[in-house]
C-alpha cells in the first residue's frame, strides 16, 4: 500500500540532518558510520510508515464516504497500521538484501520493478481506447520516447575526464607513481536520487490538506481546497515539481561529492591536476568544473520530470502515461545492474556481458 515511500521520506531526513548536526556529520565520515546512519534510517522508517499509513486509510474513508473503508474498530485500526507497516519494512528489507547480494540498487530495483510491472495494463488501455485517428499522434509519441531513452543513456553515460598526473617517487632500487589517467566527473552524479526525493516531498503539501478540507474552521476548510486545487493545476505542479528536482540535484551532489576531500586524497598520493596547484585550487578548481556539469544535469533532470505534462498536451496520449522519470529509472537501474553483474563475472574469471 505504501510501497518504499516512508523509507524514501526517512533517507532524506537523515541526509538534512547530517547537514545540520555535527555529530552526525562527524559520524558519517567515520569507517562504519554509514551503517549507523542506515540503521537510524531504518528505525526512523518505522513511525513514518505507521504514519503515512494512519493518513492513507483515513483519505480512503473519507473520499470513500464510508463504502471501501467503513468505520474500524481500535483493534481493526491497529490490525491495519501494522499491516501496511510491515509491508513497507518487507520491502526495505528486501532492497537491503538485493544491495548486499551485490545485485543493483534494492530500493532502484523495487522502483523499477513496479514500473515494468504497470507496462501490461498501460499497453491494454492504449489498445482498449484506441482510435484512428490517432495513429499520428502515436507515432510522435513512439518517436519522442525513443529520442528520450537515446538522450537519457548519453547523459547517464556521460562524464567529464580530468587529466590527473602522479610525481615518480624513489624508494630504495623501486620507482614509483609517474603513472597519468583521470579523475571521472559523470554529469548526472545524482542519478535518479533527487526525482524520487522531489516526488516524495511534493506529495505531502495535498495529502495533509485534504485532512482539513472538511474543517468546521472556515478559513482552514478554504486554505485545505486551495492547495488541492493549487497541485491539481498542471501549470503551477509543473513549475513546482522542476523546481523541487533541479534544488535536490544540487542538494544530493553537495551531500556526495567532496572536492576538498578529494584533493586532500590526490596530494597524499602525489597526485595533481596539469596546471593546477595541489590543496585548496585542485578543490576550487574541481568545485568550478562540477558546478558547470552539475547545471546540464540538474536541466536534465527537471526536463525529464516534467516531460509527461509537456507531451500529454501534445500528443493528446494519457493512457499510456510512462513518463521521462520512469524512462530515467528504468535506463539508469538497467545499466548499473548490467555493470555489477559484468564486475561480478569478472571477478570470478568469466567473460564480461
Amino acid at each position: 500500500m505504501l510501497g518504499i515511500g516512508p523509507y524514501i521520506t526517512a533517507s532524506i531526513i537523515l541526509q538534512l540532518l547530517t547537514m545540520i548536526i555535527p555529530a552526525l556529520e562527524t559520524l558519517s565520515k567515520e569507517p562504519d558510520g554509514q551503517q549507523k546512519i542506515n540503521r537510524y534510517t531504518r528505525f526512523l522508517t518505522l513511525p513514518l510508515a505507521a504514519l503515512q499509513g494512519y493518513s492513507f486509510i483515513t483519505l480512503m474513508q473519507r473520499q470513500g464516504g464510508g463504502q471501501l473503508i467503513g468505520d474500524l474498530t481500535s483493534f481493526q485500526w491497529i490490525s491495519a497500521i501494522i499491516t501496511v507497516t510491515a509491508g513497507t519494512v518487507f520491502l526495505m528489507w528486501l532492497g537491503e538484501l538485493m544491495s548486499e547480494k551485490k545485485i543493483g540498487n534494492g530500493i532502484s530495483l523495487l522502483i523499477f520493478a513496479g514500473i515494468i510491472a504497470s507496462l501490461p495494463s498501460a499497453v491494454q488501455r492504449l489498445i482498449a481506447t484506441f482510435d484512428a485517428t490517432q495513429a499520428f499522434n502515436l507515432l510522435i509519441f513512439l518517436g519522442i520516447a525513443i529520442v528520450t531513452i537515446v538522450v537519457v543513456v548519453i547523459i547517464t553515460e556521460g562524464q567529464r575526464n580530468i587529466p590527473v598526473n602522479y610525481a615518480r617517487r624513489v624508494r630504495g632500487n623501486r620507482m614509483y607513481g609517474g603513472v597519468n589517467t583521470h579523475l571521472p566527473l559523470r554529469v548526472n552524479m545524482a542519478g535518479v536520487i533527487p526525482i524520487i526525493f522531489a516526488i516524495s516531498i511534493i506529495l505531502i503539501p495535498p495529502m495533509i490538506a485534504q485532512f482539513f478540507v472538511s474543517a468546521t474552521t472556515p478559513w482552514v476548510a478554504g486554505g485545505a481546497r486551495f492547495v488541492v486545487n493549487l497541485f491539481q493545476n498542471q501549470v503551477f505542479y509543473g513549475l513546482f515539481y522542476f523546481i523541487m528536482v533541479f534544488a535536490f540535484t544540487y542538494f544530493y551532489t553537495f551531500v556526495v561529492f567532496h572536492p576538498h576531500q578529494i584533493a586532500e586524497n590526490l596530494q597524499k598520493q602525489g597526485g595533481f591536476i596539469p596546471g593546477i596547484r595541489p590543496g585548496r585550487h585542485t578543490a576550487d578548481y574541481l568545485q568550478k568544473t562540477a558546478n558547470k556539469i552539475l547545471l546540464a544535469g540538474a536541466l536534465f533532470l527537471g526536463l525529464i520530470a516534467v516531460l509527461p505534462i509537456i507531451i500529454q498536451p501534445i500528443t493528446g496520449i494519457s493512457s499510456l502515461a510512462i513518463g521521462g522519470t520512469s524512462l530515467l529509472i528504468v535506463v539508469a537501474v538497467v545499466i548499473e545492474l548490467v555493470k555489477q553483474i559484468d564486475s561480478q563475472l569478472t571477478m570470478r574469471d568469466y567473460d564480461g556481458l
